[in-house]
């Protein structure tokens, strides 16, 4: 009989020719456990997702509840259905009031292949314009925002009229002309690295957007949802954009994503044509009341009001000759060594040692650190002493 392992690279179409090949069989807080009973904290929320923790109670309690009245009744859009209603009503209450219009998906690149849709119809224009080092998704149209050469070469041709740069650079905001649709932008970089930029700058591309009539659609598919420390990254400068594209932590574990505008942009999607955008699965019954049991827990646990003493904690506990220099938002956070040479036998020794970390798409040098947001200081130290012993060790 092959065994679970086995059985996984015979029928599970594979990503990589080096899968991690943990065999995970429950998750509970910061903590893994694999198949042989070894424990391992979770540093990375599964990727940007687990914000509040695996399995928080409040979240399997809602979709628990959920499962014991409905699962999929109706395409998206069509009956009223209290999930969907609650949450979204929770999300516009979370947002400037400019953004009050909710539709909801499966995962964050559908979010971005949405909100690209909504800028062409309502601007009436076809150019967009992104990042370098973006990441924006797999999808055709979410790939071909990204801005990485190596992700999108054997796929072309992709979207026509998208064009990339510099992030963070007031100079670069030139591009943006009376031609552009959406300047489609994450608040925070994430798979560059952990970058991001002052509020001068998030002000000039207010200000340029405004003055060319651009959509600014903001990516925080990985920085929101109180991974830097407010609720949405942008409250850190100042600004609000045309539309905020959201996914990852919003479920707490469930898939699902969503796009955000103001009713008068989002009612393009009505009409010319009629159901100008369409989902089936869109905003889950069950997915839809785990987001908002989600929201509710970041909100009642207060769990933003310690972010940046564990940013800084963080900071004091990795200190090593190898580590080069660590960049930070809240708890998205980059270490960076000299080399992706020396950082992968930190990772896997790491690994080996109970704690799990990554790096990222682009930005190979440097180690991903993303935890729980409920992550204790007690547990942060014990994490950073793993690491310390791993790059120690190799």
């Amino acid at each position: 009989m092959p065994s679970q392992r086995q059985l996984f690279l015979n029928h599970l179409a594979q990503t990589s020719d080096a899968p991690l090949m943990l065999e995970m069989v429950s998750a509970e807080g910061i903590n893994m456990l694999d198949a042989y009973g070894k424990s391992y904290i979770d540093l990375i929320s599964g990727i940007g997702v687990s914000n509040i923790g695996h399995r928080h109670p409040k979240v399997v309690k809602a979709i628990k509840e959920q499962v014991d009245k409905h699962l999929h009744v109706m395409v998206y859009g069509e009956f009223v259905q209290t999930p969907q209603v609650k949450l979204a009503t929770a999300l516009s209450n979370s947002l400037p009031k400019n953004l009050n219009s909710v539709y909801l998906v499966n995962s964050g690149s559908e979010a971005i292949e949405g909100a690209m849709k909504l800028a062409k119809r309502f601007t009436g224009r076809s150019e967009i314009i992104a990042c370098h080092d973006a990441y924006h998704g797999s999808s055709h149209g979410a790939l071909s925002l990204t801005g990485s050469e190596t992700f999108k070469r054997n796929y072309r041709p992709l979207l026509p009229g998208i064009s990339h740069i510099s992030f963070g650079v007031a100079d670069d905001l030139n591009t943006i002309t009376e031609q552009t649709a959406a300047f489609v932008v994450e608040t925070v970089q994430g798979e560059a690295g952990v970058r991001h930029a002052d509020q001068s700058y998030w002000k000039a591309v207010r200000k340029r957007c405004d003055e060319t009539d651009t959509l600014l659609i903001l990516d925080e598919i990985q920085c929101g949802f109180g991974r830097t420390g407010k609720f949405w990254a942008f409250e850190h400068y100042g600004i609000s954009p045309d539309v905020v594209v959201s996914a990852k932590g919003m479920g707490g574990g469930m898939p699902i994503g969503c796009f955000v505008a103001s009713k008068e942009l989002m009612h393009v999607f009505t009409e010319n044509p009629v159901l100008g955008h369409i989902s089936t699965f869109g905003g889950h019954p069950v997915s839809s009341a785990a987001a908002l049991a989600t929201i509710d827990v970041i909100m009642e646990e207060e769990l933003l009001t310690d972010i940046a003493s564990k940013e800084q904690l963080f900071h004091e506990c990795l200190t090593h000759p190898k580590i080069k220099e660590i960049r930070s938002k809240g708890l998205m956070m980059a270490v960076e060594f000299e080399s992706y040479d020396i950082l992968k036998p930190i990772i896997d020794k790491a690994i080996e040692l109970g704690v799990i970390t990554d790096w990222f798409l682009f930005d190979d040098q440097s180690m991903r650190i993303a935890p729980p947001l409920i992550i204790t200081e007690k547990e942060i130290k014990k994490a950073c002493n793993i690491i310390l012993q791993a790059i120690d060790t190799v």
